[in-house]
């Protein structure tokens, strides 16, 4: 009996572990161009219980208090230490770090599949996908020529907390990529490495006021709408990892994204290689552990 109580207790501890570095993560995804935190809390597995919490407040409102405190603090981490990142390395290998993330989304890739048929898969799921696919891809290679320098204030930062909004409600949706087209990233970086509450605050403002709006509404489509839903997603998915080479990468291998690296050709190419590899195999071995300690439904 003592033993099933230890071996209980050590779960217990694992999985609250794994959902402070699934928050971490998605927090991460957050402020990755290319990437959404949707996108990673759908392949954590967090998406559907997320929604089904902000749509319904008060229901088992404790226990997913409980639950969620490992993933906000994860979160808090993987955003802050990520700006940190993003100021003294990113500009530099934007393209190699973003490669070790599509390697992650990759590696993931089939549990995601699985999970978009899990209430069967027709003719007309396949196409959304296909639509999905091409929609995003073509919205995120066209949008990353139409780059707009906007000067900063206190309602353009809440408008950027409503797009981080949107990148969790639509999965798929990376809110970092319009941020850079509006020039706006670094900015945004640096302002939450320094804690400067002038951006930090309208930023989580503008965040929760999306996503208390929005959630009820994913809500009720993924009710009604299970499995087409599930495979916008997953096109969403596709397509924004599949616009991240033209848009993010290939540029890196040009003379000038050469020179600004500081890298030649072939170095930069096993560089970037090597993170897709290591990224993909760290989501394989994630999944595995995450197996060990499986999800605790949603009553």
């Amino acid at each position: 009996m003592e033993e099933v109580k230890e071996q209980k207790k050590i779960s217990n501890v694992a999985d609250w572990f794994i959902r402070l570095i699934k928050g971490a993560l998605v927090g991460i995804g957050f402020i990755l161009p290319g990437l959404s935190g949707g996108v990673l809390a759908v392949i954590f597995g967090l998406y559907d219980r997320i929604i089904k919490f902000l749509a319904n407040l008060r229901e088992n409102f404790v226990k997913n208090i409980v639950y969620f405190i490992p993933v906000a603090i994860g979160a808090v981490i993987g955003i802050v230490l990520f700006a940190v990142v993003v100021e003294k390395a990113f500009g530099k290998y934007a393209a190699q770090f973003v490669c070790l993330f599509v390697g992650f989304v990759a590696g993931t890739f089939p549990s995601l599949y699985k999970t978009a048929g899990k209430e069967g898969r027709k003719s007309s799921d396949i196409w959304v996908l296909i639509l999905s696919t091409v929609a995003i891809f073509t919205l995120m290679v066209v949008g990353g020529k139409e780059l707009t320098e906007v000067t900063p204030n206190i309602f353009i930062w809440l408008a950027s907390g409503l797009l981080m909004g949107l990148g969790l409600i639509i999965p798929g949706m990376s809110p970092s990529n319009f941020l850079i087209y509006f020039g706006l990233y670094d900015k945004m970086a640096i302002g939450i490495k320094d804690f400067d509450f002038g951006v930090i605050i309208p930023l989580i403002v503008g965040f929760i006021i999306c996503v208390i709006l929005f959630a009820k509404i994913a809500a009720w489509m993924f009710r009604k709408y299970y499995s087409g839903m599930y495979h916008f997603i997953l096109g969403m998915v596709i397509g924004s990892s599949l616009a991240i080479f033209p848009t993010v990468v290939f540029p890196a291998f040009t003379p000038e994204g050469l020179d600004a690296a500081g890298l030649g050709f072939g170095a930069s190419l096993l560089f970037s290689l090597v993170l897709f590899i290591v990224g993909a195999i760290a989501s394989y071995l994630f999944s595995k552990v995450e197996e060990r300690f499986p999800r605790e439904e949603l009553l």
